[in-house]
């Protein structure tokens, strides 16, 4: 069955934030992650293949195309066989019995996949992102997570007002803090993780309990900072050492 003009307007349409936020309809492409969806607990609106793949999912949920057709609602240079169209989910309820971690404005889209695929490595149940943090349903982050988006659970807040009502210790990461190796972590707090650019805004700043950073160990002390995916990466692996 060929595209009809209202779905290619749907699809071409949330490319953008505004659309999906209106629909609260999101993309994925290639087999790989678009499998991991079908296989998680998000809910399916429309899959769109260019044969038939076999995928346990309603035969009226499911629309062979051409490959001009894939290609002309695709957002890869390469198609890769399948497109789905999957419904954003609810948040839930934030746990503060565990490690959250937070983030004050990332804006490259593959840092955020990063994260997200660092969080479900490291057992974070719980992300919350400011409102100016990069749309986590933006099709290059969802390629970026490679499917750990279906277990992280995301949360788009006023990041402020959020740490303020937590009642948990809050880690904030700063060049100058105090060495993450030698400090003392507790097994629950939330850990701030700030802008690729500027760091954490000075607003999120005043209400760490703590201020935290990776001590350089190269002899020629060029380097400026870690990129904020590296630096998470290694912030929740200390502190997971240490619960």
């Amino acid at each position: 069955m060929s595209l009809s003009k209202n779905q290619l307007k749907l699809i071409t349409s949330l490319g953008q934030k505004k659309y999906r936020t209106k629909h609260q309809l999101f993309i994925a492409e290639g087999i790989k992650v678009v499998n991991e969806l079908l296989n998680s607990t998000l809910c399916l609106h429309r899959l769109f293949c260019t044969e038939d793949l076999n995928f346990d999912v309603p035969r009226d949920q499911v629309q062979i195309i051409s490959e001009a057709e894939l290609k002309r609602i695709s957002s890869l240079k390469t198609p890769n066989k399948i497109l789905g169209v999957f419904e954003i989910p609810e948040p839930s309820l934030i746990d503060t019995s565990q490690l959250i971690l937070a983030l004050d404005a990332i804006n490259d889209p593959g840092n955020l996949g990063t994260i997200i695929r660092l969080c479900d490595w490291f057992g974070i149940e719980h992300l919350l992102c400011s409102k100016d943090t990069v749309d986590a349903y933006n099709q290059k982050v969802v390629q970026a997570s490679m499917g750990s988006l279906t277990r992280v659970n995301l949360h788009y807040v006023d990041l402020n007002e959020s740490l303020k009502n937590l009642n948990v210790p809050i880690y904030c990461t700063q060049m100058n803090g105090e060495n993450i190796y030698s400090s003392e972590l507790s097994e629950k707090g939330v850990l701030v993780m700030g802008n690729e650019a500027n760091g954490i805004s000075d607003a999120i700043l005043q209400l760490a309990d703590r201020k935290i950073a990776i001590p350089q160990f190269g002899d020629v002390q060029k380097t400026e900072s870690l990129n904020v995916a590296t630096a998470t990466a290694v912030c929740l692996s200390e502190f997971k050492r240490k619960s």
